[in-house]
């Protein structure tokens, strides 16, 4: 591999995106009801009552019905909002109603809280490209939640949500990029 971790990073990223668009219909379904009881089991274990979690994109793993779960059973669910400035705010969306974000992704539509909002949640849940054996995250590198999680003084819990192959042995890591506490695949939960 390069030895500049850029384009190390934009390598294994650009797999990674092949990887997920050569999925058939079937295993993102499989995967979909994985992830939903695997997140469904973290918050039995956590007992979370409110939490943040991201909208998915089509080629991620399917987020929607794990969110439809929490919110039917009262736990408060925070969406990220992307701004211009690089940092997140955050809403609880409003009759699930979704926009395109910035950068194309699927976001809550819905009343801003602002980018301190996501401090008072019990666990949050990312997206990432792929976590490694270290709990080091890959994100799609835009940078937003590694500088969300970077600037909060006492975080809660943070898992990456990606498929079985994205745990991987190693990722490229740079100094701004932020390890998470665990990650949940459709078949396992892995606390680091």
């Amino acid at each position: 591999m390069p030895e500049d971790l850029d384009v190390q990073k934009r390598i294994l990223r650009a797999e990674l995106r092949e990887r997920r668009q050569n999925q058939s219909t079937r295993e993102r379904e499989l995967a979909t009801e994985g992830i939903t009881s695997r997140l469904q089991e973290l918050i039995g274990s956590t007992e979370a009552q409110s939490i943040s979690c991201y909208l998915s994109m089509p080629s991620e793993p399917n987020t929607r019905p794990f969110v439809n779960w929490a919110e039917a059973r009262g736990i408060r669910v925070l969406f990220p909002v992307t701004r211009e400035d690089g940092l997140l705010d955050w809403t609880v969306g409003e009759d699930e109603v979704e926009t395109l974000g910035l950068h194309g992704t699927p976001e809550a539509a819905g009343e801003l809280l602002g980018p301190m909002a996501i401090n008072d949640v019990d666990l949050i849940i990312v997206p990432a490209a792929a976590i490694d054996a270290s709990g080091m995250r890959l994100g799609w590198g835009r940078g937003y939640f590694d500088k969300t999680l970077g600037s909060m003084g006492k975080c809660p819990p943070v898992y990456a949500v990606v498929y079985d192959s994205e745990f991987v042995e190693h990722v490229p890591r740079e100094v701004h990029d932020q390890p998470v506490n665990g990650v949940v695949t459709p078949t396992r939960i892995i606390a680091f």
